[in-house]
């Protein structure tokens, strides 16, 4: 068909009639009685999540008032019909509260108001989000709505009741929407499925159900989406990468690695995610669900009542996980997903995250560790560094002697506090067996942050305005065909350190905005770098900024860079341009471009 009549799929398969309203029965059947029996309210507040059918309602219910068939048919075939269901019936008026939000708006409303239908029986105003209305303009349509003209009917909706006003809602007769449950949009997603003649893995339903998360509207756009993407067959596969999402077999590696402990593993797969764009809060949730199936099967040893897994994966590292320790790594996602809503940088707080929940395997290895050494040695470590496992290393002497000087230290502080008043007014509140892993960061930054540190002239502040440096889709693609994998690994793996430069008068500001994105691509002339924020990308970009980006970033790579940034969305665009010019064979060869970037 013609291109440009497009209209997506949540367009197309709006529900013409009560009976093909998915989800939602009990305000149907009340609204349904109400028009047979003619006891139709002059007011009605719509409220529930976005997608859940507010707006299609009210169009409904406009439609059910005005068919010539009589009150309460929906024909579709009657001219009254036909015009609400195109859209330009004169009588059924939407507002958009957002946009029309002042008292101007609602005194011309108003005027009109008492003008009798010229087509239907009712005029009916459609208002969406009430609750963007200012107070005045509230005002100024409360005395309409307590007494409309006879022949008037207003339909308020808003996903947020609680900022309507008590005197609004007083006068409507209220409706609360609930978001959908999962079998109705299953069953609506497959008959539109039938009907576009695509096929599917259940797998591939199942995740753009859960992704919808009880919004019908949301679950059409989602499956409009993966149809554009996946063309006539919807795999969960497909899916996976299309929404930036990990599967299974990675989540399990995922958790294997942190009940091993294996700090360096968890960074690797991390960094492999946050490359492929994955959705950090989603894939806390997802860890989230595997973690309850993982109590579940714990407890009751049955396969059936799994979700988010399978049986053949649960076993795998059932073994790994006890049922203690797999209700302590709840409560820290659980902390996390609540945290997620304040900080800025998600991606950190999410490694964070990861570290705790390995940090509770720590002592089952301990004693592997240090095996091979004296047998009194042994006993005095596990005693005394239990809590301070962090120095990771196969060397005993290193923590032998750390032990030697925490006595003391631990001593200076009671006795004399002014030698030390520095390190204690850091953290006056931490247990002390943070104590000295802090000390050691203090005294010596890893080399090449020390070097960072002295070598660097004073650098100018950071600006926020200014000439961007640009580099088109074209020129990022070269870039990701010349990028050195390995280098950015190693790259990455030293990247949070520059945490510890966070706080340097001179350096600080920098650190920060570097170390608040991550590695993407690393060549030979430029580093690429992406973040969860494009105003911090923009900030990266600015070219005044360059130059003392560049200072420290060639620091840390060992030669001269330039530094570029992406936002993430950029980033997930600019993968998926890579990949189709790789599956169509259309990528430039390395050796038969340069690369020329003069910033």
């Amino acid at each position: 068909g013609d291109f440009m009549a497009y209209k997506a799929l949540y367009r197309t398969y709006r529900p013409s009639t009560f009976e093909e309203v998915a989800g939602q029965k009990h305000i149907v059947k009340t609204l349904e009685n109400a028009l047979r029996t003619q006891k139709i309210a002059h007011a009605y507040l719509f409220t529930g999540p976005r997608g859940t059918g507010k707006t299609t309602m009210a169009k409904l219910v406009a439609k059910a008032l005005n068919c010539e068939e009589g009150l309460g048919c929906q024909c579709n075939q009657c001219s009254n019909c036909l015009a609400v269901n195109d859209g330009s019936h004169p009588d059924v008026i939407e507002i958009d509260a957002a946009s029309n939000n002042g008292v101007e708006d609602v005194r011309d409303l108003i005027e009109r108001v008492k003008y009798s239908p010229m087509k239907g029986k009712y005029k009916v105003y459609i208002i969406d989000e009430v609750h963007m209305m200012s107070a005045s303009a509230f005002n100024a349509l409360l005395k309409t709505l307590e007494e409309p003209p006879a022949h008037v009917i207003f339909i308020l909706a808003t996903t947020e009741p609680h900022k309507v006003l008590p005197t609004i809602l007083s006068r409507c007769q209220r409706y609360d929407f609930t978001k959908v449950d999962e079998g109705s949009i299953n069953e609506r997603m497959k008959e539109i499925l039938e009907k576009e003649k695509v096929s599917y893995e259940d797998d591939a339903l199942k995740l753009i159900i859960s992704l919808a998360d009880g919004g019908v509207r949301d679950a059409l756009s989602l499956l409009d989406q993966s149809i554009a993407y996946a063309g006539n067959h919807l795999s969960l596969l497909d899916l996976e990468e299309l929404f930036g999402l990990a599967g299974t077999k990675e989540k399990i590696a995922l958790l294997s690695a942190i009940s091993k402990a294996n700090y360096n593993e968890v960074l690797n797969i991390m960094s492999s995610f946050i490359s492929h764009g994955v959705d950090i809060r989603r894939l806390t949730n997802d860890l989230l669900n595997i973690m309850k199936d993982l109590l579940i099967y714990h407890k009751t040893n049955n396969t059936k009542l799994l979700t988010a897994v399978n049986e053949n994966d649960i076993d795998a590292f059932a073994s790994l996980i006890s049922f203690k320790k797999a209700s302590e790594m709840i409560d820290i996602l659980l902390d996390a997903q609540s945290e997620f809503k304040v900080v800025n940088q998600i991606r950190s707080l999410f490694e964070i995250t990861l570290f705790k929940m390995a940090s509770l395997f720590e002592n089952n290895e301990e004693p592997v560790y240090v095996a091979p050494t004296k047998e009194e040695v042994k006993v005095e470590t596990r005693i005394e560094v239990k809590p301070e496992i962090k120095v990771e290393t196969p060397k005993v002497e290193t923590k032998v002697e750390t032990i030697k000087e925490e006595p003391p230290f631990m001593e200076v502080k009671e006795e004399t506090k002014t030698e030390t008043i520095v390190e204690t007014k850091i953290e006056p509140t931490i247990e002390t067996k943070v104590e000295p892993v802090k000390e050691e960061k203090e005294d010596e930054l890893p080399p090449f942050l020390q070097e960072i540190r002295e070598e660097t002239e004073e650098l100018p502040p950071l600006v926020n305005e200014g000439e961007r440096n640009f580099l088109d889709d074209d020129t990022v693609v070269k870039i990701m065909v010349s990028g050195n994998k390995e280098q950015k690994l190693a790259l990455t793996a030293k990247w949070s350190s520059l945490q510890s430069l966070m706080f340097d008068p001179r350096l600080g500001k920098y650190a920060t905005l570097l170390k608040d994105g991550q590695p993407y691509v690393l060549t030979k002339e430029i580093l690429v770098l992406q973040y969860e924020l494009s105003s911090l990308a923009d900030k990266v970009n600015i070219a005044s900024n360059q130059q003392s980006l560049k200072e420290i970033v060639s620091k840390l790579v060992g030669r001269a860079v330039s530094v570029y940034a992406l936002s993430r969305s950029e980033a997930v665009r600019l993968y998926e341009k890579f990949r189709n010019l790789y599956q169509v064979g259309k990528l430039p060869k390395l050796g038969e471009f340069t690369l020329n970037i003069n910033f």
